[in-house]
C-alpha cells in the first residue's frame, strides 16, 4: 500500500514555472521547477490533459522507480488517473529498437488511448525512449517529462528530441515530439551518484558557455557551492540556475524547433551541439560503457576548445576559462588511451553531418559560438586537437 505524503504545495514550497513558446502555438508547454514536485505531478497533469484523460503509463528504470515511483503513482491516483508502469534496463546501450518495441507493446496492452499520456521518469535515456514511444504509439500521445538527473532537467527533457541508438551512431533514429509538460523535482538530485552530477554539470557548462557570461558565471557559482556543501543541490540558488538553463534552452528551441539544416547562425539549434560531435564518437567507440553522456560532452568541449584555439578563433584566456569550468565539474574517465583512428571514423557517422560534412560548434569566446564546416579543419589540426582535448583531466 502506498503511504500518502504531503505535496510541495501543502508544505508551502515555492515553485518556479516558465513557458516554452513555440511558433506552433498548440505545442506550448510549461516547465515546473521545485523541491518535492513529484508529489504534485498528478495535479499538473490533470490540468494539462483535461478531464478526458484516464490512463497514464510511467516509463522508468529499477533504480529511479524504487526511489520515486511510489510518490509519482500516488500523485497520479490523487489526480484521478489509472496508472501502469514499465521499467527498462538502465544505460545508454539499452536505447534500442527492442526496448522501443517492448515499451510500445506495453502501451498497447494497457489500452492507452489518444487522450492518455506517457510519463518519462528518469534521466536522459529514459526520457528519450519514453518520448519516442509516445511519439509513435497511435501516431502520437501526450508526453510528460519528469527528469531526475541534472543533465535531463536542464537539457534533454526540453525541446522535443526523442530517439534511440543504432550500432553506427547515437540517436540515429527518432522523432520530434514536444512534451505537454516538464516537472522538475530538484530533490531527486540528492540521490544522484557523483558521476551523474559530474555529467550534469558538464552539460550545464556546455549551455552556459554558448549562452552568455551571466549564465556562465551563475553556473560556476553554483558548482562551487555544491562542491563545498552537497546540501546546495536543493538550494534556491540551484533552482534559479536550473531555471536559467531551461530558459536558455527553451529560447533556442523556440527560435529553431526542428534544427533547420539551412541555418548556421548563433540562434540556430545547432549551437546546442557544442561538445557533442566528439562526445557521440567517444560513446560509440566505447560501446556506451565507459562514459556517462555528460562526461563525454566534457571531453567534447575540451576538444572543441582546442580546435577553436588552433584555428585562431579563441584566445588562450578563453580556452583556460573553458578548461577551468570543465575541471570544476569533477573528474572524468580516462580518454587519452582511445584509438584516434576509431574516433575520427565515428565522427563521420555523426547524425549532424550535412552534405557529407561535419558541422562543428566552436567558440570565439564565452557566449560566442560559431558553426564551422569540417572541410575548414585539416586532418593535422583535428588530430592535434583530439590529442590535446582528450588528455587526462586533473582537478
Amino acid at each position: 500500500m502506498l503511504t500518502r505524503r504531503a505535496t510541495a504545495k501543502e508544505l508551502g514550497i515555492q515553485l518556479q514555472s516558465l513557458r516554452v513558446r513555440l511558433k506552433r502555438q498548440q505545442l506550448n508547454y510549461q516547465i515546473h521547477i521545485g523541491r518535492g514536485l513529484r508529489r504534485d505531478a498528478g495535479e499538473f497533469l490533470r490540468s494539462t490533459l483535461g478531464e478526458n484523460a484516464r490512463r497514464v503509463a510511467v516509463i522508468s528504470n529499477d533504480c529511479v522507480f524504487s526511489l520515486y515511483g511510489p510518490d509519482v503513482i500516488q500523485s497520479m491516483r490523487d489526480g484521478g488517473f489509472t496508472v501502469r508502469h514499465w521499467l527498462m534496463a538502465d544505460g545508454e546501450r539499452f536505447k534500442t529498437f527492442r526496448s522501443l518495441e517492448n515499451a510500445v507493446l506495453f502501451l498497447a496492452e494497457n489500452e492507452l488511448q489518444r487522450t492518455d499520456a506517457v510519463i518519462g521518469l528518469g534521466g536522459g535515456v529514459v526520457g528519450d525512449l519514453a518520448g519516442f514511444a509516445a511519439a509513435v504509439y497511435l501516431r502520437g500521445i501526450a508526453l510528460v517529462q519528469m527528469p531526475t538527473t541534472l543533465l535531463a532537467q536542464i537539457d534533454s527533457s526540453i525541446g522535443g528530441k526523442t530517439g534511440i541508438n543504432l550500432p553506427v551512431g547515437k540517436n540515429m533514429t527518432g522523432a520530434f515530439h514536444q512534451p505537454s509538460s516538464v516537472v522538475i523535482d530538484t530533490h531527486t538530485l540528492t540521490t544522484l551518484p557523483s558521476r551523474e552530477l559530474v555529467a550534469g554539470f558538464c552539460e550545464a557548462v556546455k549551455q552556459a558557455t554558448i549562452a552568455d557570461r551571466k549564465l556562465f558565471n551563475q553556473t560556476i557559482r553554483v558548482m562551487k557551492a555544491v562542491r563545498s556543501d552537497r546540501a546546495a543541490l536543493v538550494s534556491r540558488e540551484m533552482e534559479n540556475m536550473i531555471a536559467s538553463q531551461c530558459k536558455f534552452k527553451a529560447a533556442v528551441v523556440a527560435a529553431d524547433e526542428r534544427e533547420s539544416t539551412q541555418r548556421s547562425d548563433r540562434r540556430s539549434r545547432k549551437i546546442l551541439n557544442f561538445g557533442h560531435t566528439t562526445a557521440h564518437a567517444l560513446e560509440n567507440v566505447t560501446s556506451y560503457r565507459r562514459f556517462r553522456h555528460g562526461e563525454a560532452v566534457g571531453y567534447g568541449m575540451l576538444v572543441a576548445g582546442h580546435l577553436s584555439k588552433n584555428l585562431g578563433l579563441l584566445d588562450a584566456a578563453g580556452l583556460e576559462s573553458l578548461q577551468e569550468a570543465v575541471r570544476l565539474c569533477g573528474p572524468l574517465p580516462r580518454a587519452s588511451d582511445l584509438d584516434q583512428r576509431k574516433i575520427i571514423a565515428a565522427l563521420s557517422h555523426d547524425k549532424k553531418n550535412i552534405a557529407g560534412q561535419i558541422k562543428w560548434v566552436l567558440l570565439e569566446g564565452i557566449g560566442r559560438p560559431l558553426i564551422v564546416s569540417g572541410k575548414e579543419i585539416s586532418p593535422r589540426v583535428l588530430k592535434l586537437s583530439l590529442t590535446e582535448g582528450l588528455r587526462d583531466t586533473k582537478e
